[in-house]
């Protein structure tokens, strides 16, 4: 047996029992759950439930035991109710039809017409793979799909990489047009970027059909429909397809934390029955989001959820998930307003461990069916175990997201003036996190620049952002804005313990918050878009955020960071605002102080090196004060009476700026 994750964390030893409790009835539920079966050959509900081609004909299944009929209205029966498309029951509870090929047609919508005592209603399929929004009343319809030509992928999906290099984005803002951009519009002019840039991973928000554009995707109704605002689905094929061709794994944002409230669109009242695949009662309602949340207990959701899990991994060969959420699903209260100051609040009964049992299951199926997946759990309580393997005793994510690291950003920009900032408390907040766990690291994503929040380039230099961003245009604001905006992003890469994320736009400090089109604001697209041409302009300043952010992940590729390894405090000096720290080869150096720079500042290491990054180069708008050609060598103070002290390397360090140097091998016999 492996070795327990908890094994290495003595804070953990008074409740072994109970972490060995939640494992035995991990353990349990499985067998039931499966039968017995791989969980691999157990989540195939996509392939029984739903609308699917014969070679004759097609078969529909829907599971709703509460219904008393259930028929399949449409474009092809006028909608009407058309006894030829009536389904039968079983009497496991599902209703099934079969239909003669020429009864259903590639592009016809339908809808079911569902009965059940004391009601009835139009529902979409919980298992439909595609709905479309009519364009005048916005009601959704699902609807038949089945190309004759459909897309084949044909590219291999790179291999995990050592270190996970995110890039998120929102395939219907990134457009710069004020409407809903499109896969193939992102396949043609996005995934160029993200490839310049250097990431590795795109992570891909709101894919799941929604029926609300406002909600960012995490209301969602249709779990197994790629959004049809973007496109077809093999348009979204095509775009996963072309990332894996230009080396580019492609994560999803998957949303099982909960559920939207409609009932024409959504799975709430799919047979007449609230509990089919939700909680009744108080629970049934998540208190800060307007959804439904989910019944992890019972074998038919977690079937369905994970039938979903390995869907995207099978239909359109996503390489991972990024798991919404999951502060809510591990918590009967959701987390709400719990600091998680101390380890009883994981086992004080607060834990809903059927949910524990699904998450659990979802990353051991995933990696399962395709190894070289890659999970990350958004998830800001620190529960123990939750990034530790499936084999240790943990619930399997590869990574968690370190959700605290820009919350600690937005109270240093907003609260503390720079020249107060703790870079002590900054660096160890930076670099905290679980033994056993890797973490994704980031100075904002998409949720520091939702509206009524400003993103972190706006917060530096407010509304300079609209006067002064031209290199024709002096601004001391500006300045300092680009200079902080570069080594705040700068010390969180260095710093991070396994992964980088960033928000599309942001690399180049995107100057505007995101608002979707809503009631609120004339249902406008003015702030749901990326403008791009801010980083290309030549005359902008945009554009050095740009260059740097590439130089940065360029310099962590090459050099083996921000994967997971120990990091080495060198010299915290808050007077003078100078920190320097050691991760492996690489030396960063910061010089937070505004107004003072500093020559021969000695940094405690030994060894020859040269600067490989420095934020102060005139391609990332810096002045070109510090020589980068130049090789430094560490130097032996004098102590007290000649005894020889230990080495310092002398640096000059200009005011705002910091540096990484990287460690070269010394080719002499004597040792410095």
């Amino acid at each position: 047996m492996a070795e327990r994750f908890y094994q290495v964390d003595p804070w953990l030893d008074p409740f072994r029992e109970i972490i060995e409790a939640r494992l035995t009835y991990i353990s349990d539920r499985e067998k039931l759950f499966t039968g017995g079966r791989t969980l691999t050959d157990y989540a195939n509900g996509h392939h029984w439930y739903g609308l699917h081609r014969l070679p004759n004909g097609w078969v529909f299944r829907e599971h709703a035991p509460n219904a008393t009929s259930v028929i399949l209205t449409g474009t092809f029966s006028d909608w009407k109710e058309d006894g030829r498309y009536a389904l039968s029951r079983t009497a496991e509870g599902d209703w099934v039809g079969e239909f003669d090929a020429g009864m259903l047609s590639h592009g016809d919508l339908y809808k079911l017409i569902v009965r059940w005592k004391g009601g009835h209603g139009e529902r979409i399929p919980a298992y439909v793979t595609r709905a479309v929004q009519d364009d005048v009343t916005k009601i959704f319809s699902a609807q038949v799909w089945n190309p004759e030509n459909g897309y084949v992928m044909k590219h291999k999906a790179p291999p995990p990489p050592p270190s996970l290099l995110v890039y998120e984005a929102h395939v219907g803002m990134a457009t710069e047009e004020e409407r809903t951009g499109t896969y193939r519009e992102f396949t043609e002019n996005v995934l160029p970027r993200v490839k310049s840039l250097g990431y590795n991973t795109i992570q891909l928000m709101a894919i799941q059909e929604h029926p609300y554009y406002g909600s960012f995707g995490y209301h969602v109704s249709s779990l197994f429909a790629p959004s049809s605002r973007f496109g077809t689905p093999d348009d979204l094929r095509e775009l996963i397809d072309t990332a894996h061709k230009m080396g580019l794994r492609v994560i999803m944002d998957l949303v099982h934390s909960h559920a939207v409230a409609n009932i024409l669109e959504g799975l709430g009242l799919l047979d007449g029955d609230p509990g089919l695949y939700f909680h009744t009662g108080s629970r049934r309602k998540h208190v800060a989001w307007d959804s439904l949340c989910y019944d992890y207990g019972k074998p038919e959701v977690n079937h369905f959820l994970l039938s979903n899990c390995k869907y995207w991994l099978e239909e359109f060969r996503f390489d991972g998930f990024r798991f919404d959420g999951i502060t809510s699903m591990l918590y009967y209260d959701h987390g709400l307003g719990s600091d998680f100051v101390s380890y009883k609040q994981y086992f004080d009964g607060n834990q809903d461990t059927d949910a524990i049992v699904y998450l659990t299951l979802a990353n051991k199926l995933i990696h399962e069916f395709n190894h070289d997946a890659t999970t990350v759990a958004e998830e800001m309580s620190g529960m123990p175990g939750l990034a530790a393997s499936v084999a240790s005793g943990g619930m399997g994510f590869d990574y968690r997201l370190a959700m605290g690291v820009p919350d600690i950003w937005i109270k240093m920009v907003k609260e503390i003036p720079d020249e107060e900032w703790d870079l002590g408390y900054l660096l160890h907040e930076l670099t905290q996190h679980r033994a056993e766990e890797k973490v994704v690291s980031y100075c904002e994503s998409h949720d520091q620049a939702l509206v009524g929040d400003k993103t972190l380039i706006f917060r530096l230099a407010d509304k300079e952002m609209y006067t002064s961003m031209s290199l024709l245009t002096p601004s001391l604001i500006v300045d300092r804005a680009v200079a902080l905006h570069k080594m705040i992003r700068l010390f969180t890469f260095m710093a991070a313990g396994g992964g980088y994320l960033t928000f599309m736009g942001n690399e180049f400090g995107h100057p505007e918050w995101i608002d979707f089109p809503r009631e609120g604001n004339g249902w406008s697209y003015k702030y749901a878009r990326r403008q791009w041409r801010l980083a290309d302009d030549e005359l902008l300043k945009y554009r050095f955020l740009n260059e740097f952010d590439r130089a940065m992940v360029e310099t962590g590729k090459r050099h083996g960071l921000p994967r997971l390894q120990l990091t080495e405090s060198l010299s915290v000096n808050n007077s003078d605002k100078i920190i320097a720290f050691r991760r492996g080869d690489l030396v960063t150096v910061m010089n937070f102080n505004p107004t003072i720079s500093f020559t021969g500042y000695g940094i405690p290491v030994k060894g020859k090196f040269r600067i490989i990054l420095d934020t102060d180069d005139p391609l990332f708008g810096g002045q070109g004060r510090i020589d980068t050609a130049q090789t430094y060598f560490s130097q032996p103070d004098q102590g007290h009476y000649g005894v020889t002290a230990p080495h310092h390397l002398k640096l000059y360090l200009p005011a705002r700026t910091a540096v990484v140097l990287l460690q070269e091998r010394v080719k002499t016999i004597m040792d410095l």
